[in-house]
């Protein structure tokens, strides 16, 4: 009976990892919450900007696309990302709630909506999205790793602030 028992869960293991069972949870799987390629040309420029770092050239590219494709949650995350890496996190928390608006499951913006929390020193909310990725990552994925990592290094710096006083 146990060797039954341990075929059918192996055997229902395999069929989860043949057919990506961690990514069809859907939203941004892969490498830093990527999809597949962005197929729109101005999205695929924006992304290119991002990975060079050019944030605030990434940012209008970004804006055109949501204006044309509303329902983009992808185009949004983006979006979002940039405004955030361009030194506005306050302001990327509302573009990713319209990229989770869209899709509820968009492990990267789960994961970037928790960093953009803890940029702002909100720890709480920070936490509500790492429980989000923790039910929605069937076998843990990245973006769960690399929040969870954000906050443990988040709460372990909170312990080390120096008092007003000394700060000079």
């Amino acid at each position: 009976m146990a060797i039954a028992w341990r075929s059918a869960v192996f055997g229902a293991v395999g069929v989860l990892m043949l057919y990506g069972f961690a990514g069809a949870a859907g939203g941004g799987g892969g490498d830093d919450g990527r999809r597949a390629e962005p197929q729109d040309p101005a999205m695929a420029a924006a992304v290119q900007a991002i990975d060079a770092k050019e944030y605030a050239r990434a940012i209008p590219m970004l804006e055109e696309v949501v204006t044309r494709l509303p329902g983009n949650a992808e185009a949004y995350n983006w979006l979002a990302y940039a405004t955030r890496k361009n030194g506005d996190p306050a302001r990327s928390i509302s573009i990713y709630q319209k990229a989770l608006a869209i899709d509820p499951k968009h492990l990267g913006a789960h994961e970037y909506i928790g960093e953009a929390y803890l940029a702002l020193d909100d720890l709480p909310h920070a936490k509500q999205h790492l429980a989000r990725l923790n039910r929605l990552c069937f076998f843990s994925c990245e973006e769960y790793r690399d929040l969870k990592k954000a906050v443990e290094a988040y709460e372990k710096s909170a312990g080390k602030v120096k008092p007003a006083a000394s700060r000079n």
